[in-house]
């Protein structure tokens, strides 16, 4: 949840931004912030790193956008209901779970005796119905796990 706030005050949106006011926040500030556009060496890393910085927040505030979430949500339900529960983990309050066809998720804001709950339930996928899908924010992570 850290990162979400973080990555939400980094572009000045709130937490009900649509898709289209990310994208439009995303194209005016890039164009003030490209490193292409600064003549000083030193300005121009510091403007790279900015830049890197900016286009992560953005894409990572788009892929948990309604939007999103919509264009995605016949997928999704099909991978909670029917595929099992290959591995999960919690880290920094992100729980990640990797599935049997192949999707990941990361839920956000899980708390650590909720995760624990889950090792401990008979079984993970059941509980994860119950307690984990459509409780928590969530986005795929499977683009993300796929590219490392």
């Amino acid at each position: 949840m850290k990162k979400i706030v973080e990555y939400r005050t980094m572009l000045g949106v709130t937490k009900t931004a649509t898709l289209k006011e990310l994208k439009t926040i995303y194209r005016n500030s890039m164009k003030d912030i490209h490193p292409d556009t600064i003549a000083d060496a030193d300005e121009r890393h510091a403007a790279e790193e900015k830049s890197k910085n900016f286009i992560e927040a953005y894409h990572f505030l788009v892929s948990i956008t309604p939007e999103t979430l919509d264009k995605t949500k016949a997928e999704y339900v099909q991978t909670t209901t029917v595929s099992p529960i290959l591995d999960f983990y919690l880290e920094n309050q992100t729980l990640y779970i990797h599935f049997a066809d192949g999707s990941s998720y990361e839920y956000f804001g899980v708390p650590k005796n909720t995760y624990v709950k889950m090792i401990n339930a008979e079984s993970p996928a059941r509980f994860a119905r119950r307690h984990i899908y459509g409780n928590f924010l969530y986005r795929s992570a499977s683009k993300i796990v796929s590219a490392e």
